[in-house]
């Protein structure tokens, strides 16, 4: 199937929900944000802030429990819980009842930005999965680990036909191409030549969206359709980026956005943030925690005419 360009005209023919005049911040959505380590709190941290700038009217931040206070007091819109964590730097399995609570309560969920330990991240997002009715969810960074076989699967309560696993509600995967290779079992380099193939390969296998990000960056959506984006600079490939992106979806979907829409939208939205910043800051050296506040003015210029 032809890609669709992701062009600023492409958007403003699909516009995003936007909420009434007189709504008040339920009405703008609710995310869920589970991110974040001892090691890497700053993930939680710029994944959060990136959801508010997308237009979400509510936070909430589930994190490790040993930096809670740091990113309650960095994001202080959000309600932040704090989470058990393992001796890996996880998250204990008896945060999965916790967030299972939260879940239904929001609009969209974030798994994945600077959270550690892979088996308890598979453990984790396998737990929640049952309980989330319909919420979309996006898995980024170390929750990508529940596509993958552990090597403790006696971690997990309920056995997964790996082999055959796929997703019943609407999931996005922001796989970079090392990621999808380690997902897939394909060489790095084989996806890189053909990211399109990668995509789309990936969404029909685990019928989910797949966003591969890259120099040309491949949104496919499970029923096979594609949208293809080219644009941004080297200095978006820097630590934290990825986090930043990743909640720009989750904010946008809070908004009432499909995945597909947050995800075309958030790609255009996050390479045009790093144009900006080249503008004033040149092509390297400007920080992801900056790409944030370039997301309301990008919105206002992409709306429809």
């Amino acid at each position: 199937m032809q890609a669709i360009d992701i062009t600023p005209n492409v958007l403003r023919e699909w516009p995003l929900p936007q909420p009434r005049h007189d709504g008040d911040k339920e009405a703008r959505g609710h995310v869920l944000v589970v991110a974040g380590s001892r090691e890497m709190p700053g993930a939680a941290i710029l994944a959060a802030n990136s959801a508010l700038r997308a237009g979400a009217g509510k936070l909430t931040i589930a994190t490790a429990a040993s930096v809670g206070a740091v990113v309650g007091a960095a994001i202080p819109e959000a309600r932040v819980v704090g989470l058990a964590e393992t001796s890996a730097g996880g998250f204990l399995a008896e945060g999965a009842r916790r967030l299972a609570d939260l879940a239904v309560k929001v609009d969209a969920l974030l798994i994945g930005p600077g959270m550690q330990d892979d088996a308890a991240a598979a453990e984790l997002v396998h737990a929640l999965l049952p309980k989330l009715s319909g919420t979309p969810l996006i898995l980024d960074a170390c929750a990508l680990c529940a596509l993958c076989a552990p090597a403790e699967p006696h971690l997990l309560e309920e056995p997964v036909d790996w082999a055959h696993f796929r997703f019943n509600g609407p999931v996005l995967l922001t796989p970079h191409a090392g990621e999808m290779a380690r997902l897939s079992g394909n060489a790095r380099k084989t996806i890189e030549q053909d990211p399109h193939a990668a995509a789309t390969q990936a969404a029909a296998r685990w019928n989910t969206a797949v966003v591969l990000k890259g120099a040309t960056t491949v949104l496919a959506a499970p029923g096979g359709k594609l949208w293809q984006h080219q644009g941004g600079n080297v200095g978006l490939a820097i630590s934290g980026s990825g986090d930043c992106l990743a909640g720009i979806i989750a904010g946008l979907a809070a908004r009432g956005a499909s995945l597909e829409q947050a995800a075309a939208w958030s790609v255009a939205l996050h390479a045009s943030a790093g144009e900006q910043l080249s503008i004033r800051y040149g092509v390297l050296g400007y920080l992801a925690r900056e790409i944030p506040a370039e997301i309301p003015a990008l919105l206002r210029t992409l709306a429809p005419a």
